[in-house]
C-alpha cells in the first residue's frame, strides 16, 4: 500500500534526523475522541495508560501516550491497541498502533462502526516541575 510505504519512510528519515527530533514527555492519561457512526454521536473518552477503556462495542488500551514539551511543535501520539468486543466470544483485535493528534488519518482504525482518534494525553498529577 502506498500510504503504508510513505508512513514507513518518513518513519526511517525522521529516525536519522538526530538533534531536530522532538522529546516526548510520557503521560499517564490519555484523551481519545471517538464517533458512533450509526447513532452520529461524536464522544469524549478518557482513561489511564495501561487501563482498558469502553467505547460502544470497543475496548481500548492505550500502552503509552506522550507529548511534546511546549516550546516544540504540538503534538500528541499513542500506541493503542483496540479489541472488538463480543457477548460469548473471545474478544478480537482490530487495531494496534501508534495514533497522532495532529494526523488522526494517518494511521486511523478501519471500523465500520466507530472511529477512535487521540485528542491528548495529560498527566494526572496537578502540577509538574520542570
Amino acid at each position: 500500500m502506498n500510504v503504508k510505504k510513505l508512513f514507513f519512510g518518513l518513519a526511517f528519515s525522521l529516525a536519522f534526523v538526530g538533534t531536530a527530533a522532538a522529546t516526548d514527555i510520557p503521560m499517564d492519561t490519555v484523551v481519545l475522541g471517538g464517533l458512533d457512526k450509526v447513532a452520529a454521536r461524536v464522544s469524549t473518552v478518557s482513561g489511564k495508560v495501561g487501563a482498558p477503556i469502553v467505547f460502544g462495542t470497543l475496548e481500548v488500551v492505550a500502552h503509552t501516550c506522550v507529548t511534546h514539551p511546549p516550546e516544540e511543535a504540538p503534538e500528541n501520539a499513542a500506541f493503542l491497541e483496540i479489541f472488538q468486543l463480543a457477548t460469548g466470544k473471545e474478544k478480537q483485535k482490530v487495531f494496534s498502533g501508534w495514533m497522532f493528534g495532529s494526523s488522526p488519518a494517518l494511521s486511523a482504525l478501519d471500523h465500520p462502526v466507530y472511529d477512535i482518534w487521540v485528542l491528548r494525553c495529560e498527566s494526572s498529577t496537578a502540577s509538574k516541575s520542570r
